[in-house]
């Protein structure tokens, strides 16, 4: 079932004065970078709060922007089986059309939507995901 935020997602201007917002001023950590096909590098900046809970960064936004607006993006709620979690919420009466995908970064996704259509990711972390490797570096720097 549900076990967590995993993150919360933004769309910034400018990235250098968001990493200095969130790593020099508030102590946060940039943890890795995702690269997307067809998208300018960086796709997402991932910053670590703490192991398991980041803050993602998408550069490229702009007020004036209607179709890249800077603001609120989404956010993720970690899950910990796909399956049963997505079957728990169709019994309690949540439409769930198709299947979950697995996400550049080798998670598994599923995208569901609040009454005011509002986005939220359901992520379930893999092993092999820069997440499981931000979350170990982390416990080595403990």
């Amino acid at each position: 079932m549900i076990t967590g935020i995993g993150h919360t997602a933004f769309v910034i201007s400018d990235l250098e004065r968001s990493l200095d917002f969130y790593c020099n001023k508030l102590g946060f950590r940039e943890a890795f970078r995702l690269d997307r096909e067809g998208t300018p590098p960086p796709w997402i900046v991932y910053i670590q709060i703490t192991p398991g809970q980041f803050i993602e960064l998408f550069p490229g936004g702009s007020g004036e922007n209607p179709t890249r607006p800077v603001g609120y993006n989404h956010f993720c709620l970690l899950v910990d089986d796909m399956a049963a979690t997505l079957k728990e919420l169709e019994s309690r009466g949540l439409e769930i059309p198709g299947e979950p995908t697995r996400g550049v970064d080798h998670n598994l996704q599923y995208w569901i939507k609040d009454p005011d259509g509002n986005p939220i990711e359901l992520m379930q972390i893999a092993s092999e995901s820069p997440h499981a490797a931000a979350d170990a570096s982390w416990q080595a720097l403990a």
